[in-house]
């Protein structure tokens, strides 16, 4: 007995790369802020799988619906799973849905639903592996496997690709608050766990944060990071996130240069530090300054009020006014990316 599709199947990643390649070879598409997703059906069987091979199915139940609802009994597609709230893709409202009560996840599907951009097919409805095919003859069967069997269904969009460098180019400079590029190779396969053929070129984002504190290193009297803040539409301090990435030769001058700013509060409006199952003793111990100094810093994501992963620091930024670092520099409008989509 052969195992189930998705003990056969594992997504082809992608090699991170600093500019879009240039060539005929290359097909160039969105690269989505959510879940990547492979999506397996063989008859009743439906399975939803993480790129890290972990399962999603359970977590978006209008999407196994939505699947089971095409007319192709099986198939396995490549995709990636958002939610738009308020016509703005929220990776917050995905992160809810890893959630151990099926009765929250429920819920949250009905007033959060989701949305899966296909881009890849590596199995077609009549059960026929797909993935030693070039990515070009593969792009032409998904077309024609979402216009068949898609009907109506609004979960289930075919992600935008072109072959048109300005295009992608465009994507980057619109401002319409893409995640990046995903460039491939048109006349390659799929490679299953292979980054050979596949490069992700990420929109680069920077913002001019004021310290607003700063924690020492575990084991010495020295600054192990800076906590950055912005001004929120109430013009107080919100604390937004953290950078470490400071140089050790110049540990020691920066230190003595940020004790003698230390002043209460430090943040005036959301501090660091704050309860949660996430917290640590480490966590709530931190110096507050003065809101003196400005560092520009760069980032991938910010959701949530936050910089979702550490950012890197740039540099000093002593002609820049701290009251000047606002929200405004983080909030970025994704509802043209959506009209890729005809949403």
């Amino acid at each position: 007995m052969s195992p189930p599709l998705s003990k056969r199947y594992q997504p082809m990643e992608a090699m991170p790369a600093r500019d879009l390649p240039i060539g005929p070879e290359w097909q160039y598409e969105p690269k989505w802020d959510g879940f990547r997703c492979l999506a397996f059906r063989d008859h009743k069987r439906i399975d939803l799988m993480s790129k890290s091979g972990k399962p999603l199915t359970r977590y978006f139940p209008e999407l196994v619906t939505a699947l089971r609802a095409l007319r192709a009994q099986q198939f396995v597609l490549d995709g990636e799973i958002v939610i738009a709230l308020e016509g703005k893709l929220s990776f917050d409202s995905l992160l809810m849905r890893i959630h151990p009560a099926t009765s929250r996840i429920q819920k949250l599907s009905q007033s959060t639903p989701c949305l899966y951009l296909v881009f890849d097919l590596l199995v077609d409805e009549s059960g026929e592996s797909l993935v030693k095919q070039p990515l070009e003859r593969r792009r032409k069967q998904l077309e024609t496997f979402v216009k068949k069997n898609r009907a109506g269904n609004r979960t289930i969009r075919l992600s935008p690709a072109t072959n048109d460098l300005s295009a992608a180019q465009d994507w980057f400079s619109a401002g319409i608050g893409l995640d990046g590029v995903i460039a491939k190779r048109r006349d390659l396969p799929y490679e299953s766990g292979e980054r050979t053929g596949m490069q992700k070129i990420k929109a680069q984002r920077t913002a001019d944060c004021v310290v607003g504190g700063f924690r020492y290193l575990e084991k010495e009297p020295l600054v192990g990071s800076l906590l950055l803040g912005l001004y929120d539409h109430d013009g107080k301090l919100d604390h937004v996130g953290f950078t470490s990435s400071i140089h050790a030769s110049e540990r020691p001058d920066l230190t003595r240069k940020l004790v003698q700013l230390i002043q209460p509060p430090g943040f005036t409006g959301r501090a660091p530090g704050g309860p949660s199952r996430w917290s640590t003793k480490r966590s709530t111990e931190w110096q507050p300054l003065k809101p003196k100094l400005v560092v520009e810093v760069q980032f991938d994501h910010f959701t949530g009020g936050r910089f979702r992963h550490g950012t890197k620091f740039l540099r000093w930024r002593p002609d820049k006014e701290p009251h000047d670092c606002t929200m405004k520099q983080v909030e970025r409008e994704n509802r043209a990316i959506l009209s890729l989509l005809k949403v």
